[in-house]
């Protein structure tokens, strides 16, 4: 068996070729195998004529046209393979030439000389444009993967900073969390919507908290906690500014406020009788009120439910709610809800490690309001924006304690709250 390239052999007893590209074989007169082995034996040598009659047809008288048929016939099995070229040499004969450069386009796997032959048979040009080809691929499919995505919007934050916070007449140090490279982080972009005269909040006197901006809004989610460093459910304030503009609040008026509206309506709190539980499945529930004070304008409330169900360790269904109403209820409740699938990260944000759910948006859903009022427009138009845009969107979970959790959500921008945490068997 003699290999002419590293896929093609020939079999001069046998009077065949063997293509290993895909297993074929192509089969030989006795005179075309005489004369091909009579040229493979002298590669680039020219053959007259006269010798190849002799191989071709042993013990007889022929005519010169056999050869000349022979060599055509030979011309025609060999076309499948460029690297083969069966020349005619004008009055002297004929010449074969094998290109060291191979063609082919897939070799046979099972052959493991021929694989090996024809990768080191390929030049080093080849080789390195292979390399490149395949690292290009692979540095594409890296780009575009679910978790390159989640590190390049964890690395758009920083949160290496704390900021001083006078709540309920109580200062303390709370992190600040803010994309990279944006300005105005002075403590007075979240403290001056506070009127001085009138912070005051009882029994607020050791919380802990986050200040967050995305860029345009500024909001601030806190905590009093208790003797073990962990939130008392009964004491979160969740604000955020959508306004540039002092918004003079009164935070005696508006502790009051906030559970009045609270009491009166609630759309995405889950309430567990006593010893419930059992259940396929299990749902993991966030609600939070967010608060957004404007100057002379409505106090609007953002009640936000956020439901995770594993179906996998890391991975599994995802719904979230938001309902915007006003105090004095002349907004009819603004509810948008979306349903996913989740794939969740473990990322650093800056000094703090959260964790980062990817959300593939599956299913949205707005209900609008008959009426809107003016205090409520902003929040209705940005929720627009997001009915319309939104096909991914990332939440982070940037802490967590027994009974409650931080959050950053992709609402109105984005903006952070304070959550609290129930685990409901279904």
């Amino acid at each position: 068996m003699l290999k002419i390239t590293p896929y093609l052999e020939f079999d001069d007893e046998a009077h065949q070729l063997h293509d290993r590209t895909c297993g074929a074989t192509i089969g030989l007169s006795f005179s075309e195998s005489a004369v091909l082995a009579h040229l493979l034996s002298q590669p680039d040598a020219i053959c007259d004529k006269e010798a190849l009659i002799a191989v071709g047809w042993p013990d007889r008288v022929v005519a010169a046209t056999s050869l000349t048929q022979c060599i055509s016939t030979l011309r025609k099995k060999l076309e499948p393979f460029p690297e083969i070229q069966l020349k005619t040499i004008a009055r002297r004969g004929y010449q074969l030439h094998v290109s060291p450069k191979s063609h082919v386009t897939m070799l046979a796997v099972s052959d493991a000389g021929s694989i090996k032959d024809a990768l080191i048979d390929v030049s080093l040009m080849v080789k390195v444009s292979g390399i490149l080809i395949l690292l290009g691929i692979v540095a594409t499919l890296w780009y575009q993967s679910d978790y390159h995505q989640v590190m390049k919007h964890a690395a758009r934050w920083a949160s290496d900073h704390e900021i001083n916070l006078d709540i309920g007449g109580t200062t303390r140090p709370v992190t600040l969390i803010n994309p990279k490279g944006v300005d105005s982080l002075h403590p007075s972009m979240w403290q001056k919507h506070i009127a001085p005269e009138s912070n005051s909040i009882q029994g607020f006197n050791n919380f802990g908290g986050f200040a967050f901006t995305d860029g345009n809004h500024y909001s601030m989610a806190l905590c009093d906690l208790d003797e073990r460093g962990e939130c008392r459910r009964d004491k979160i304030v969740n604000l955020t500014a959508i306004d540039l503009t002092p918004a003079g609040l009164n935070m005696v008026e508006f502790v009051e406020l906030s559970k009045r509206m609270e009491e009166r309506i609630r759309y995405n709190r889950i309430l567990i009788p006593p010893g419930e539980a059992g259940g396929d499945l299990v749902e993991h529930h966030y609600n939070g009120d967010v608060y957004f004070p404007v100057a002379d304008e409505l106090l609007v409330r953002a009640d936000i439910g956020i439901s995770l169900v594993y179906e996998q360790p890391l991975g599994g269904k995802f719904y979230s709610r938001a309902c915007i109403t006003d105090q004095d209820c002349l907004t009819t409740p603004i509810k948008y809800q979306i349903r996913g699938e989740f794939e969740q990260y473990r990322q650093k944000l800056g000094q703090l490690d959260v964790d980062v759910f990817h959300v593939k948006v599956r299913q949205k859903d707005l209900i609008m309001p008959d009426v809107v009022s003016a205090s409520a427009m902003h929040f209705y138009r940005e929720i627009r924006k997001h009915n319309i845009r939104d096909e991914e969107l990332f939440y982070m979970r940037v802490h967590a304690d027994n009974g409650t959790a931080v959050w950053v959500v992709p609402l109105l921008g984005s903006l952070v709250a304070w959550t609290k945490y129930e685990k409901v068997a279904l």
